[in-house]
């Protein structure tokens, strides 16, 4: 029997050891046999340094990088500039909220490409009226919620407007644009910051290859090494200007979307219920997993129920679906607003793949926008922002993007595995969450349950509400 007393789980202090150096002392303990608290003794920032030199940067043992682990933050970015910062899948983020904070008149954004440029003028004009209708906006529709849902007993201003404040600034969100300025925390391993400064240092926007250069120095001033060679990912941009080359003569980008329904399902893997009881058996089995798929599918719909009820039907409220239901995939095309799309982007273990920015999807009409009285100047304002957009496109439509207000509709294609889709749809269908991502969790949901129904009933949704009765109740227009 091993001795109980010889192990020990301790933290490399990062207050003590540099990243670079914490990664180096993970990295020689597959050849040393010392401890890694010796190891780290043993090494000096040069010999890390060397160390990365060697087989990082020379031998491409990119995996010793993950080891490397930074906090970065980015103040006062455009939230067009956040979507480039949060596309990377293996990082972690937390951004300021539109839900529960309140912008000022100037807090967005003016790129460098419109100074001086005679563009200017109407994108400043453009902003400011988007962030005057969203200012005017608040108190109306915070009149109309507080209405139907009075001050409690005892309850000072403060509270009462702390209890509504995300339900009425949920509907005045729509009016601000991309251009809004925006704070955001992203914990990242420097294999992952490597890249992801390569992709904004390739950027087609100035703010976003600016944010690039100024992450790569303040990063490298930890992992000088394992950042050195962080560079422009010219492949990425060519490829892009390649395609769009090849969609010249096509319709163009911002064709009318379908009308009805928001979220498509485009193709799924055959047998899904199937495929994943298979799955789910392979690790107990002796068998392949050819061999198991032809089993399960033989089986009566009784036994797959009660195979699909073993899996699914013990896990506790916070507890992950199993792995197996990885081994199924479906691909969506979804139609949703702009605001929706910035908490659908935290959902970076499906591959999301977003058209740009336009206004020529039309816009979202929140219904407390109409009980408020305020339809005709969020109509207004929707317009002008549709006509500055229109303006800048032709010379600029990178540029012309950062005046798309959150209420304008985009399209997005999603593939995800089936465990994903279980926490997309769970998380996002719940009553806390804002009311355009519960009407898409809501309605993959019911795809899903059409699509896979053994599994899919084990989805955990709000029993009392349909994706339907979400749009009826909070939209005028979706």
């Amino acid at each position: 029997m091993a001795d109980e007393t010889r192990r020990k789980v301790y933290l490399l202090e990062p207050r003590r050891l540099s990243p670079e150096t914490i990664a180096v002392t993970f990295a020689k303990t597959s050849r040393s046999p010392l401890s890694f608290r010796e190891i780290a003794e043993e090494l000096s920032d040069e010999q890390s340094a060397a160390f990365h030199e060697k087989w990082v940067v020379g031998y491409g043992h990119a995996s010793v990088a993950e080891h490397a682990v930074l906090h970065i933050a980015f103040e006062n970015v455009s939230r067009l500039a956040i979507e480039s910062i949060e596309s990377n899948r293996l990082a972690s983020y937390t951004e300021k909220s539109t839900r529960y904070q309140r912008w000022d008149p100037d807090d967005y954004y003016v790129p460098d490409e419109v100074r001086g440029e005679a563009f200017e003028g109407i994108y400043r004009e453009t902003c400011d009226a988007l962030f005057q209708a969203y200012l005017a906006s608040l108190e109306p529709v915070r009149s109309v919620v507080q209405r139907a849902n009075p001050r409690r007993e005892g309850e000072s201003d403060e509270k009462w407007d702390g209890r509504l404040r995300s339900r009425y600034v949920d509907a005045c969100r729509f009016l601000l644009p991309a251009a809004a300025l925006a704070n955001v925390g992203m914990t990242a391993n420097a294999r992952v910051l490597e890249h992801a400064i390569g992709k904004m240092l390739a950027h087609p926007l100035d703010e976003v290859r600016r944010v690039g250069e100024e992450t790569k120095a303040a990063t490298k001033a930890e992992v000088p090494t394992l950042l050195k060679y962080a560079d422009p990912l010219d492949y990425v941009r060519r490829a892009e200007a390649q395609l769009s080359e090849r969609l010249r003569g096509s319709p163009p980008q911002g064709a009318p979307p379908e009308a009805g329904d928001p979220v498509r399902l485009v193709r799924r893997m055959p047998d899904t219920d199937e495929a994943v009881l298979a799955a789910a058996l392979y690790s107990a089995a002796g068998e392949s997993l050819g061999s198991l798929l032809a089993r399960v599918s033989a089986m009566s719909p009784g036994d797959k129920s009660a195979l699909a009820a073993d899996l699914l039907a013990g896990r506790g409220a916070h507890d992950a679906p199993v792995r197996a239901l990885e081994h199924t995939v479906f691909t969506f095309d979804v139609v949703l607003d702009q605001g929706a799309y910035f908490e659908l982007k935290r959902h970076r273990m499906m591959t999301q793949t977003p058209q740009s920015l336009t206004t020529r999807l039309g816009y979202a009409v929140p219904r407390l926008m109409v009980e408020a009285g305020f339809l005709p100047d969020y109509e207004a304002a929707m317009k002008k922002a549709a006509e500055a957009f229109e303006a800048l496109a032709g010379w600029n439509h990178h540029v012309a993007a950062y005046l798309v207000p959150n209420g304008y509709r985009r399209r997005v294609a999603l593939t995800m595995n089936l465990r994903e889709a279980f926490h997309f749809c769970e998380l996002r269908s719940a009553a806390n969450a804002h009311f355009s991502i519960r009407r898409i969790a809501l309605r993959m949901a019911e795809i899903l349950r059409a699509e896979a129904p053994l599994l899919a009933e084990y989805l955990r949704l709000p029993g009392d509400v349909t994706w339907k009765q979400i749009e009826d109740e909070h939209f005028e227009r979706a």
